[in-house]
């Protein structure tokens, strides 16, 4: 055997075995903290992909990783790049690792462990470290809850199991293992990152979301990168540029592992009155008003839900869409959502909306008063109602905005005005756009939503 190979075999970064583990799978212990009281007062934290070593703004807050994987992954394949830096903040949480029910069970163990290894890691080098607790469904109990001395603080997160954007509630998955840790660690505070569900029991310490975020950090606004559209191959790359693109897999937010819950977010169900109307008896035609004014016909399947919908508007845009128009609505996605699909135009000779059974068509009238409903609360709804092929129209300081779906893309421009578009691969390259010198993503929880098909 030569050196080299026995070096490698002997690696600490292969064995992972100098902790003292816990339970039958010896799961790493993170050691209990020592905390003031104080210490939790107004408490923010920051996101692991958001420390610098040279920024001294927020030493005071406590790093967490309740990110994208993909952002955080290197703590786990070189522990050393960072410690230097996360030894200045104030403490840190311990990795959260992806822990979704429709992850193998192995999967959900490894996970656990690496959350607990790289936690056992970082307070091995003097650091505080709270540990993260997530769970799967009931098999993960036999080692979520390992490597966390009893009586410790622990860090929850109820972001990714709330009802928000796409997501359904998963309330009654994640108090049953919020119980379960009660019980198995108790204690001796939580702190839970989202609101608290009302039946959290303990000595919880609320984290604001928003305080937590980037918009608190007085950061410069996001920036892509000059390459990115060279990246995903939105453009070639220039004659004679020394850019080497390396293929192979790009994880995109809305797809990468984050947290607990179902992956998928739950099933879907109406998140405003208007989005009821992809619901349905079988063989109707429900016709509704939209805040905006516009008159939408959806024609309901054999299976209760949409099969197609009539726009009775051009939404701004007669270059791209006929008034009337149509959309097929299909579902066959992973998260079983409706999703739209292009726009079909009429030049003439205008097909009937026909009833698939003969029923009265009833209309329902959706006044401007419910447009707040429409608001992005974040970006995140936005990506996601835009990725789904939802039409959009806002306002900002009096001018009309519309993004559509026309050839399968997104376009985005100004209401009438073609000369003012952008055509858009992604959610993320619309909210690109500028507006009076600032980007979409800037302004995009702010601006006055006027409609929103989904």
């Amino acid at each position: 055997m030569t050196e080299e190979n026995y070096r490698y075999r002997t690696s600490q970064l292969l064995l992972r075995n100098q902790f003292e583990g816990s339970g039958a799978w010896k799961i790493p212990m993170i050691p209990k903290a020592a905390f003031d009281e104080e210490e939790f007062r107004d408490l923010r934290l920051i996101g692991f992909d958001k420390t610098k070593l040279e920024d001294e703004r927020h030493l005071g807050r406590i790093v967490h990783f309740f990110l994208y994987d993909y952002k955080f992954e290197r703590v786990w394949k070189d522990p050393d790049h960072d410690i230097e830096k996360l030894k200045r903040y104030r403490a840190a949480l311990s990795p959260d690792f992806s822990m979704y029910v429709e992850m193998h069970p192995l999967m959900q163990l490894y996970n656990t462990f690496r959350n607990r290894w790289c936690g056992a890691y970082f307070a091995s080098e003097g650091m505080r470290v709270i540990p993260t607790v997530s769970w799967g469904d009931e098999r993960s109990f036999a080692f979520c809850f390992e490597g966390i001395p009893k009586g410790s603080t622990v860090a929850v997160s109820t972001y990714m199991v709330s009802e928000h954007g796409n997501r359904a509630d998963q309330k009654p998955f994640f108090m049953k293992g919020y119980e379960e840790l009660l019980r198995r660690v108790e204690p001796e505070r939580i702190l839970c990152y989202h609101e608290p569900f009302p039946e959290m029991r303990g000595n919880i310490v609320p984290i604001d979301y928003e305080l937590s975020s980037w918009r608190h950090m007085d950061d410069d606004a996001y920036v892509p990168s000059k390459y990115a559209k060279y990246i995903c191959g939105l453009e070639p790359v220039p004659p004679g540029c020394e850019l080497v693109i390396k293929r192979g897999y790009v994880m995109r937010d809305d797809g990468c592992r984050m947290g607990m819950g179902s992956a998928y977010g739950g099933k879907w169900k109406p998140r405003k009155e208007e989005d009821k109307r992809f619901l349905g008896k079988p063989g109707e035609i429900k016709e509704t008003r939209m805040p905006n004014g516009d008159l939408y016909a959806t024609k309901i399947g054999e299976d209760g839900r949409a099969v197609r919908e009539r726009h009775y508007t051009d939404h701004r845009r007669p270059d791209k869409h006929s008034d009337p128009h149509d959309h097929e609505i299909h579902w066959d996605n992973q998260n079983g959502f409706p999703k739209p699909q292009r726009p079909i135009n009429y030049q003439k000779d205008i097909p009937e909306f026909k009833y698939v059974r003969r029923k009265e068509m009833m209309e329902t009238v959706y006044k401007k008063e419910n447009s707040e409903e429409n608001r992005f609360e974040t970006i995140s709804d936005f990506k996601w109602c835009v990725d789904y092929g939802g039409e959009v129209e806002f306002e900002w300081k009096g001018t009309l905005y519309t993004i559509t779906h026309p050839e399968g893309m997104i376009n985005i421009s100004e209401a009438w005005k073609p000369e003012t578009e952008k055509w858009c691969a992604t959610a993320d390259e619309a909210l690109e756009y500028m507006i009076d010198g600032v980007r979409l993503r800037e302004i995009i929880t702010q601006v006055e939503v006027k409609a929103r098909t989904i």
